[in-house]
C-alpha cells in the first residue's frame, strides 16, 4: 500500500518530531492537536517545544506544503495517534492508567476512516489499550471491519508501535533507532512495518500488539530498577560517609557491573510512569518494580531533607539568619538540555524548597523564559547563574551544559549540594 497522507494526531514532543521527519521525507502530513495555539504556531512554521533542529526541520517543511496543522481529523492512508496516557486523577496511589486521551483521539479520527487505512498507536500504553483502541474504532464505524472480529481480511489494519527516543535526540533516533511493530494480526504487523521502513533506517521487528506494548514498558522498568539501586545507592553512601561517585566509577572497573548514576530522582514521561502500567495490570507480581518506583519517587524528598541540614549548617556558622537566608536550585527540567519538566524531581524538590523558605529560593533554568505558576506561588525567583552564586545554598538538580562548565565557587560560609555529581567545584 502506498502511504502519501498521513495524519499524526497529537503534536506534542513526539507527534511533532514524527510529523516533521515524515514530511521531510515528502509525504503530506497533517498533524492534529485540540490546542489551536500549537496549530496556529506549527502553520506559522514555528515550533511550541524545544528540540534540537526541530525548528529548522519544521519550518522546512511548511513552507514546502508537505505539513500542515489543524484542529479537526482528515482522510488519511495512516493515521498515527500520539497522545498522553496519564494516571487517573481518582487512582490515588494505584496509578491507575487513563486511556481517555486515547478514547478521545480514535473517535475524532473514526469518521475520517476508509477502507484500507492503517491505524498505529504510538502512545505508550497498558497492555491491551491497542485492543481497546480497536473496539471504539469498531463501535463508531460499524460500516467498516476491523481486525478483531474479521482477521487478516479486515478493512482497518491496527498496530501498536511504542516510541523509544531520548529528549534532546528525538530527531536522529527516530530514524536510527530499532523499532518494535506489533499488529492485531500478522497482515496489520507487515502493513506498519512498512510504514515505519519509509522514515526508519533500524529495523522494525514485527511481533503482537500486545508483546510491542509490554515491550515499552519493560525496557523502562528495566531502565527505572537500574536507577533505583544507583540512587539507593547514594543514600546509603551519604549514610555511612562514602563518596558515591567516586565508588561507583571504581565499582564499574569491574567488566560486568555497569551502575548508573544516582540523581535527585526520575523524571520524564515514561521511566517514571510506564513501570506503573505494569504494575496496576499485575500488582502482587510487581513486587520489584513497585519497589524500584518507591526508591525513586522517594528521592527527591530526600533531597529537600538534605536542603534543609545544609541550611540549618549555614545558620549555625554564619550572621544570617532564617528570613534572609538564600537557596539557589540549579536546574527543573526532567533532563538535561530540554524544556521538559513532566514529572521531573528537580521541580518536586525546587517547590517543595520553596514551600519552606517562600520568597527565598532563586532557580536558574536556562531552558525556560519564565517560571512555572506553581513556583511564583511562592515568590521563587528566576535569576542568572552568576546571581545564583551569591546564594548560601546552592543545590545543583539539573547537569545542564551550561551548569557542568561553570567553575563554581564555594566560598567558607556557603554549602553545595551536587545531586548530580556534575560541578566542577574550585
Amino acid at each position: 500500500m502506498e502511504f502519501n497522507r498521513i495524519s499524526i494526531i497529537g503534536l506534542g514532543y513526539i507527534g511533532l518530531p514524527t510529523a516533521a521527519v515524515i514530511a521531510s521525507c515528502g509525504k503530506v502530513v497533517i498533524g492534529v492537536d485540540n490546542n489551536q495555539y500549537v496549530v496556529d504556531t506549527i502553520n506559522q512554521g514555528n515550533i511550541h517545544i524545544v528540540e534540537p533542529e526541530l525548528d529548522l526541520m519544521v519550518h522546512s517543511a511548511v513552507a514546502e506544503g508537505y505539513l500542515r496543522a489543524t484542529t479537526e481529523p482528515e482522510s488519511a492512508d495512516a493515521f498515527i495517534i500520539a497522545v498522553p496516557t496519564p494516571f487517573k486523577a481518582e487512582g490515588g496511589e494505584d496509578h491507575v492508567p487513563d486511556l481517555s486521551y486515547i478514547e478521545a483521539a480514535a473517535k475524532s479520527i473514526a469518521p475520517a476512516l476508509q477502507k484500507g487505512n492503517l491505524v498505529i498507536l504510538e502512545s505508550t500504553s497498558p497492555v491491551g489499550a491497542t485492543e481497546k483502541m480497536a473496539q471504539w474504532l469498531a463501535e463508531a464505524r460499524p460500516d467498516l471491519s476491523f481486525p478483531q472480529s474479521y482477521g487478516e481480511d479486515s478493512d482497518i489494519r491496527i498496530a501498536h508501535c511504542p516510541e523509544r527516543v531520548l529528549p534532546g535526540n528525538i530527531l536522529q533516533e527516530l530514524v536510527s533507532n530499532d523499532r518494535v511493530v506489533g499488529g492485531i494480526t500478522h497482515r496489520c504487523s507487515t502493513q506498519a512495518a512498512d510504514f515505519y521502513n519509509i522514515f526508519v533506517k533500524g529495523e522494525c521487528v514485527e511481533t503482537s500488539a500486545r508483546t510491542a506494548e509490554m515491550c515499552k514498558l519493560t525496557e523502562n522498568s528495566f531502565r527505572d530498577i537500574n536507577i533505583a539501586f544507583a540512587n539507593e545507592i547514594s543514600i546509603i553512601c551519604d549514610e555511612l560517609g562514602v563518596d558515591v561517585w567516586e565508588l561507583i566509577k571504581l565499582a564499574n572497573r569491574h567488566p560486568r557491573v555497569n551502575i548508573l548514576q544516582p540523581g535527585p530522582g526520575v523524571g520524564g514521561h515514561c521511566i517514571a510512569v510506564d513501570p506503573w502500567f505494569i504494575a496496576s495490570q499485575a500488582p502482587e507480581s510487581s513486587r520489584l518494580i513497585k519497589t524500584a518506583r518507591a526508591v525513586n519517587d522517594e528521592k527527591p524528598s530526600w533531597v529537600v531533607k538534605k536542603v534543609k541540614k545544609l541550611v540549618a549548617e549555614v545558620l549555625t556558622n554564619t550572621d544570617k539568619n532564617e528570613d534572609n537566608i538564600r537557596i539557589a536550585c540549579l536546574g527543573l527540567t526532567f533532563k538535561p538540555n530540554i524544556d521538559d519538566l513532566r514529572e521531573s524531581p528537580a521541580m518536586e524538590v525546587a517547590l517543595e524548597v520553596s514551600k519552606v523558605f517562600n520568597s527565598q529560593v532563586w532557580v536558574v533554568e536556562p531552558y525556560l523564559e519564565e517560571l512555572p505558576e506553581s513556583l511564583l506561588n511562592f515568590g521563587t525567583q528566576l535569576v542568572g547563574l552568576s546571581k545564583a552564586m551569591e546564594a548560601d545554598v546552592i543545590v545543583l538538580l539539573v547537569d545542564h551544559k551550561a551548569f557542568v562548565d561553570y567553575p563554581i565557587q564555594i566560598g567558607s560560609n556557603q554549602r553545595a549540594l551536587d545531586t548530580r555529581g556534575m560541578l566542577k567545584i574550585r
